[in-house]
């Protein structure tokens, strides 16, 4: 049976495809598209009507479709470290012209197929389907896929009109992660990330184009300082100065303001619907959230946004009332998931939590994209509040906030590979969350981006380690009770 989807989430999906379809055709029609970093102010971006794309988001969606290793190769390939971010390394191999594709025999135009791909064929009674002659399931022709093979869309493109040019275009793989238009500028703010500088003056390098940049300090304190807002209202203003320049185009208030109302009403909403994991049991999983924050991040200044979480924010509600939930098992034990998922090993990261009954009712990089200000000085101040720019007495605090709020029993933290500013200080941080919370924690090693720095043995091995340990806390509160 078909799983049901909210109506919702099909208007989050329409949201985000949307985005990618306008910038895909603006750039057809030779208007210029750039590529931000996620908490870039999309308000100042907003203002000159400019289509922006996000590479962290294209990132993470092409390692979903398992064609992280492949795009992180190519970048190395190129020189890039293999220690530096997945999603850095696969953003760059992009922007020197690398994509995933579906490996062609050019004498008959048909997909070469990869016989390790595809599923078991079932009959009409769901029975998996042998094959007489080997023993072996038979294997459904529908999800058998091509043999993915690196390839350059500039050597592509170079090629003269014809059959060759044509079937090479074709063969990019279609998802729209795959099918970005490249860039005519950039925009970054590091407050995300420190990798962020160097990524994006890098793209800027490679394709000679415009880096537009705002540099936000780390935060040594809890409250952002004053002098720390003029530092960064001054670099708004030149931003907007350059934009200006890049566009030909003056600073427009009014789109502007639009823009930062509908990004507070889709704030307001995200918050809300984040905080529908504080129900037990929970309506949804944590893992849902991961997945709506391209929507967040890639169309947060839009009406359309504000509009499709708060329909989201309603469906979560009737649920509620329901009794229901989205979670395909019975909740026994509730986690905090630390950190970014490994997109390329999804279904191995949901399967123990599955058979234990372990649902992800905690996350902290979700709300993190959910802000609200009322002003300009709010504005920046808000901008500054990004995991990777607080302090660590400021983390701990939101972490344990959360935890405490959604009612968690243990805390999961993937020490990710890709994102060394966040996971440098993890260990610290579990040992707090046990001190504090008394609940226990395990940490397992991993990679947002890149498939080769995941352990399924481990991983499967720690769960089991978090989900005894949890246990054996519940029975101990129970004989203290």
């Amino acid at each position: 049976m078909a799983k049901t989807v909210s109506p919702g989430v099909l208007a989050l999906r329409k949201v985000v495809d949307d985005v990618h379809a306008d910038a895909r055709q603006a750039h057809k029609e030779g208007k210029l598209v750039g590529w931000s970093s996620s908490k870039f102010p999309c308000e100042l971006a907003a203002a000159f009507d400019l289509n922006v794309m996000y590479p962290e988001n294209q990132a993470a969606g092409i390692a979903a479709n398992r064609d992280g290793e492949i795009m992180c190769q190519a970048a190395e390939d190129l020189g890039f470290d293999n220690d530096i971010c997945g999603y850095a390394r696969i953003s760059l191999a992009y922007a020197a012209g690398k994509r995933a594709s579906r490996k062609l025999d050019m004498t008959t135009g048909e997909y070469v197929i990869n016989p390790a791909s595809g599923k078991p064929l079932k009959d009409e009674n769901g029975k998996v389907v042998i094959d007489e002659a080997t023993g072996k399931p038979k294997k459904d022709p529908k999800t058998m896929q091509p043999f993915t093979v690196l390839d350059d869309i500039y050597e592509i493109e170079a090629l003269p009109e014809g059959r060759e040019k044509e079937l090479r275009k074709a063969a990019i793989k279609p998802y729209r992660q795959m099918q970005i238009p490249q860039p005519d500028f950039v925009l970054c703010c590091n407050n995300i990330c420190n990798c962020m500088t160097k990524w994006y003056e890098n793209i800027a390098r490679m394709r000679n184009i415009p880096l537009i940049m705002i540099d936000v300090p780390y935060n040594n304190t809890v409250e952002v300082d004053d002098s720390y807002v003029a530092y960064i209202r001054g670099q708004f203003d030149n931003a907007i100065h350059e934009l200006e320049k890049l566009t030909g185009k003056k600073f427009d208030e009014k789109k502007f303001e639009h823009a930062c109302a509908n990004a507070n009403r889709t704030a307001k909403a995200w918050l809300k619907v984040c905080d529908y994991l504080q129900h037990k049991p929970a309506p949804y999983s944590g893992f849902d959230l991961f997945n709506h924050m391209a929507d967040v991040v890639t169309a947060r200044g839009t009406t359309a946004a504000a509009e499709a979480f708060e329909l989201l924010s309603s469906d979560l509600e009737e649920t509620i009332k329901a009794g229901g939930t989205t979670t395909p098992f019975p909740e026994q034990y509730r986690v905090m998931f630390e950190g970014i998922p490994c997109w390329p090993k999804l279904p191995a990261l949901f399967k123990p939590l599955k058979e234990h009954g372990v649902n992800v009712t905690a996350v902290v990089y979700a709300p993190a994209f959910g802000f609200v200000y009322n002003n300009m000085d709010e504005m920046v101040r808000a901008y500054c509040k990004a995991p990777n720019s607080v302090c660590i007495e400021q983390g701990v605090e939101w972490r344990e906030g959360i935890c405490r709020d959604n009612k968690v029993d243990g805390v999961l933290v993937h020490y990710n590979r890709s994102c060394k500013p966040w996971s440098g200080y993890m260990a610290e941080m579990q040992r707090r969350f046990t001190k504090d919370l008394g609940v226990p924690c395990a940490g397992f090693d991993g990679d947002q981006a890149d498939p080769r720095n995941f352990n399924e043995a481990q991983y499967e091995t720690r769960v089991q380690g978090l989900v005894e340990a949890m246990e054996e806390t519940k029975k101990l509160k129970e004989a203290q009770a």
